[in-house]
């Protein structure tokens, strides 16, 4: 991109802004948008401009994700099914996907919030592993 103060990547083909005095560049393209700075030695990994995510959200995740797993195997753990009833293997199946779908939420929502392009990742893993 010629005459202008933007920067384009081949690669993922988004458009980032770059600011020389704050050592910083910026993809405006997102609300709000994600910053990486430069410390000297690389760029630091990629932070939303203006949101704080500290250990609140951090401890909120896991309470989302252990609490009700752990409410589910607790129950099943000490009221397990009578011996002779068929399927007697659901509750900790239960318990298990209990557990997988609220890991998922969570993983879902942190793509969200950063937009992470996995799809990306995986085109220059495979790029990668064919130029090797």
């Amino acid at each position: 991109m010629t005459l202008m103060e933007a920067m384009s990547c081949d690669f993922c083909q988004q458009i980032f802004t770059a600011d020389i005095e704050e050592q910083q560049i910026k993809m405006p393209s997102r609300q709000p948008p994600l910053v990486w700075h430069w410390n000297g030695f690389h760029w630091t990994e990629a932070q939303l401009e203006g949101v704080e995510l500290g250990w609140g959200y951090a401890v909120a995740a896991l309470g989302f994700i252990f609490l009700p797993t752990t409410l589910i195997g607790s129950i099943a753990y000490h009221f397990p099914p009578k011996v002779d009833v068929p399927w007697t293997w659901i509750p900790y199946i239960w318990a298990g996907l209990t557990f997988f779908s609220h890991f998922v939420i969570i993983f879902w929502l942190v793509l969200e919030i950063y937009q992470i392009p996995v799809m990306a990742y995986w085109r220059a893993i495979q790029q990668r592993l064919i130029s090797n």
